[in-house]
């Protein structure tokens, strides 16, 4: 069972007399609550502890990239070690400190224009969630050393380490891995992005949390190119967020019609979800900020120079694709607003 430790905390997570807290007094149950606690001060919306060890799920993750659902990914299948068990990445580590920020934003209603737009995923339009997922990280980091009177070892991931986040978070009790293969909390829904802080700090883990997808299938139903092959099981290949952000070449004929107006991502199967329908809106202002808009015009995109393109996508994980691929998926979009 993880604690969030929501906003009631936020008052007294600092310590208010800038001593030390010894923690060589302290259980690790004690010393998990600091963190906990901390980790809610600087800004994450879900904190929680997993072990750091052997992870059962690095079976199904060598067989999910056996199948060739990683596409054209190559790079998922290196650093095979490290995914299977994250003290490979930090040795003498003994718990990683999961964390979460929301981002889940309304559901944008298409511009009133006369000229076809196409639609830009939620996670996409803030600030990179790269750079402000390590900020508050190394800040956690910085607060439990100026805090613990101890000297311990941190390795912070953000989505660019070889590391199973969805499954460690699982660990952690951030939430259930989903039929949609998200990572869902039942109170903040799965439009969730995620880090960890690999550690040689001795905390309490957390208990993973029940999955509470039920019988729902809604997900699996309204993927567009039915990317979500089974109940917890996503072919990459095909989905069109690998599409139009990883995929470097060209599209597949046959998949190009289900893209729709995408031209960077889908938020698709968490727009169905029952648990984002009813989740808060995201409050952390970095990732909430509307840096892209949620629709652009795609002949506007068409005619992006490479400067205008560099404005449109600075501070964004926007970036990811580049302005050759923002071109192909604009045309796609076109076409598909014309068929």
């Amino acid at each position: 069972m993880y604690l969030a430790f929501r906003t009631s905390i936020r008052a007294s997570a600092d310590p208010s007399n800038g001593t030390l807290v010894s923690s060589t007094r302290m259980t690790p149950p004690a010393r998990t609550g600091r963190v906990k606690a901390l980790g809610q001060a600087v800004g994450l919306d879900l904190v929680g502890v997993a072990p750091a060890g052997p992870l059962e799920q690095a079976d199904y993750y060598k067989a999910w990239l056996a199948a060739g659902y990683a596409g054209s990914m190559t790079w998922l299948a290196r650093h095979g070690e490290p995914r299977e068990d994250p003290r490979q990445l930090l040795p003498g580590a003994r718990s990683v400190i999961c964390g979460a920020i929301s981002y889940h934003r309304p559901t944008p209603k298409p511009p009133n224009e006369s000229q076809p737009s196409g639609q830009i995923a939620s996670y996409a339009r803030g600030k990179d969630y790269h750079l402000v997922l390590r900020r508050i990280f190394k800040e956690l980091v910085r607060r439990l050393r100026e805090e613990l009177a101890e000297p311990f070892a941190a390795r912070i991931c953000v989505d660019t380490a070889p590391v199973l986040e969805r499954e460690l978070a699982r660990l952690a009790g951030l939430g259930w891995i989903g039929k949609n293969t998200c990572l869902i909390n039942q109170e903040l829904g799965s439009e969730l992005v995620l880090g960890e802080v690999i550690t040689t700090l001795d905390l309490e883990p957390d208990r993973p949390v029940a999955d509470l997808c039920g019988k729902c299938t809604r997900c699996l139903q309204a993927c567009p190119t039915k990317a979500l092959i089974q109940p917890y099981r996503l072919n990459a290949s095909c989905c069109v967020s690998y599409l139009t952000i990883e995929h470097r070449g060209p599209v597949p004929d046959e998949l190009r019609a289900a893209i729709g107006n995408w031209i960077f991502g889908c938020d698709i199967c968490q727009e169905v979800c029952p648990y984002n329908r009813r989740a808060p809106l995201g409050r952390q202002p970095d990732i909430m900020t509307n840096l892209l808009p949620p629709f652009l015009e795609l002949k506007r995109v068409l005619s992006l120079t490479e400067e205008e393109y560099r404005r449109l996508v600075r501070q964004s994980a926007a970036g990811r694709a580049t302005l050759t691929m923002w071109r192909r998926n604009a045309t796609i979009a076109l076409a598909n607003s014309v068929a």
